[in-house]
C-alpha cells in the first residue's frame, strides 16, 4: 500500500473493512475523507486512517455508529485515549477468559477426583458467563461488577437467599389467589425492586438489559423464566402508581 492518500479501495483492502462500510462512514459523518478528486472520488489522507483507528477501536468496545461519531466530536476524546480504553477492555476480556479457565480446571479436578459436581454445575459456569456477554453492554457489565464489589460477597449472598424467600412467598400466594394489591403482597413488591435496584445501582439501561434477558431467556439460574414473568404481572397488579 503506498503513501497516502488512499483511494476507497485501497483502504478498504489494507484495512479489511468493506468499501460499503467506509461509504456508509462518510455518509453519515464519521469518517470522510480529506480529500475528493475532480471526479468526485474519495481519497483518505494519514489523517484519517488515525479516526478509522479510533472507530474500529470503538466499535469493538461496544458503542454505537452514533456514539462513536459524538466521542470523536469531543476535543478531549484523543486518538490516545481511545487506544488506552481499547488496551484496558482487551485486558478485562484475557482476565475474564482466565477466570472461566480457572472454574472449568477446578470442576475438572473434582471430576477427576470422583467429587459430587453435576453437569449442570458444569453448563452454567459457562451459561453464566455468556449471558452477561450476550445481554449487558462492556460498559454496563464493568459497572456490574463495580456494584458486585462495594456490595461485597456476604451481601449478594444474603441478596440472594431474600430472592428465593421472595419468590417462595410469591408463588405460594398465588396459588392461594391472594389479592395482589394487599399490603403483604406490596411489601414483597416494594422489597424486589429494591433488590433490582441494589443489583443495577438505579441505572435504568442496566435494567432494561436485565429486563430483556428474563424475556427472551428460558430458564436464568434454574428459574423458569415464564413463571417468574408471571410473578412480576401479579406483584404489578397491586403496586401503587408512581
Amino acid at each position: 500500500m503506498h503513501s497516502p492518500p488512499w483511494k476507497v479501495g485501497e483502504l478498504a483492502r489494507r484495512t479489511g473493512l468493506s468499501v460499503r462500510s467506509l461509504h456508509h462512514y462518510d455518509a453519515i459523518g464519521l469518517l470522510s475523507p480529506s480529500h475528493r478528486t475532480e471526479a468526485g472520488h474519495r481519497l483518505y489522507a494519514a489523517a484519517d486512517a488515525v479516526r478509522l483507528q479510533q472507530i474500529v477501536s470503538l466499535r469493538q468496545l461496544g458503542f454505537s455508529l452514533e456514539e462513536i461519531r459524538d466521542c470523536l466530536d469531543r476535543p478531549e476524546f484523543s486518538p490516545r485515549r481511545v487506544i488506552r480504553l481499547h488496551i484496558d477492555r482487551l485486558k478485562e476480556h484475557m482476565e475474564r477468559q482466565r477466570r472461566l479457565c480457572e472454574r472449568l480446571e477446578t470442576i475438572e479436578r473434582l471430576l477427576d477426583s470422583a467429587e459430587k459436581v453435576s453437569a449442570d454445575q458444569f453448563l452454567q459456569t459457562i451459561e453464566e458467563m455468556n449471558m452477561l456477554d450476550k445481554y449487558y453492554t462492556p460498559e454496563q457489565k464493568e459497572e456490574l461488577k463495580e456494584r458486585g464489589r462495594q456490595l461485597g460477597e456476604d451481601r449478594i449472598r444474603q441478596a440472594e437467599t431474600e430472592w428465593q424467600e421472595i419468590i417462595a412467598q410469591v408463588r405460594a400466594a398465588m396459588e392461594a389467589g391472594v389479592d395482589p394489591a394487599s399490603e403483604p403482597i406490596r411489601r414483597l413488591a416494594r422489597r424486589s425492586k429494591e433488590l433490582v435496584e441494589a443489583f443495577t445501582g438505579g441505572n435504568p439501561e442496566i435494567q432494561k438489559s436485565l429486563q430483556k434477558m428474563w424475556k427472551q431467556e428460558q430458564n436464568i439460574h434454574g428459574l423458569d423464566t415464564s413463571e417468574m414473568r408471571r410473578m412480576w404481572e401479579y406483584l404489578a397488579k397491586g403496586a401503587p402508581p408512581e
